[in-house]
């Protein structure tokens, strides 16, 4: 369950009543798009409300006639997605800061300047969505605000998602303990352990992961693994 602290209301009226649930609005909202969430991790409690500010609860009759159940989590969910989802300016301001920051974390985690071939800085692109003004809309999901914000930026900085392979070639007085992580990573294409206890795999990888990965190697060899970059596909 989400904090109360953390919740707002979602609120429908129907069959002359008010209805409403405490509701994770990040939660709420991706149920709202239709996508496959868990009823009782976004609920605050398990009560359905004529006033959730007063701590009104709802008349069970009434819940039965507007609903034909008195089941919580069957009846929040009717008032997620016919009703509305209500956020103070506060929240509201500080929910779009929120996916602001993700949808930057996501382009740089796997963009690249093809230019270049290196990944762009967070504040590059965070500016170049303010020159692009680019708009947040709290009711549409993370992977279409990236694209939203990729069409806008491309004019104004050289940039796409990309993937690479990197070669990597882990000593045998690492390997044993490095691999588990190197593997997790990103996408294996091909791994061979050698007689002496070497590994040597290829990973694939986002283009802009580069750095962290590189410093995740060098972290678990001590510097003394060897990489090749091999290709952008």
């Amino acid at each position: 369950m989400v904090r109360l602290d953390d919740a707002v209301p979602a609120r429908l009226k129907t069959h002359g009543t008010t209805f409403e649930v405490l509701v994770d609005p990040d939660g709420a909202l991706a149920l709202k798009r239709g996508d496959a969430v868990n009823l009782e991790e976004i609920l605050a409690v398990e009560d359905v409300f004529e006033n959730a500010s007063r701590g009104d609860r709802s008349a069970e009759e009434d819940l039965q006639k507007a609903f034909g159940t008195t089941d919580v989590t069957t009846i929040a969910e009717v008032i997620i997605k016919k009703g509305e989802i209500s956020l103070t300016a506060e929240q509201r301001k500080q929910f779009i800061e929120n996916k602001r920051r993700q949808v930057i974390e996501v382009i740089a985690r796997n963009a690249i300047n093809p230019q270049t071939k290196t990944p762009h800085p967070p504040a590059r692109i965070e500016q170049a969505m303010t020159e692009a003004r680019v708009n947040i809309d709290p009711t549409k999901s993370t992977d279409e605000l990236v694209k939203i914000a990729m069409k806008a930026i491309r004019p104004l900085i050289p940039i796409r998602f990309e993937e690479v392979e990197v070669a990597v070639k882990i000593p045998p007085s690492y390997a044993p303990k490095a691999y588990g992580e190197v593997a997790a990573f990103g996408k294996l294409s091909r791994e061979a352990w050698q007689n002496n206890g070497a590994w040597i795999g290829v990973v694939q990888i986002p283009a802009g992961m580069q750095t962290e990965f590189y410093a995740l190697i060098n972290r678990l060899t001590k510097g003394e693994a060897e990489t090749s970059f091999l290709s952008i596909e």
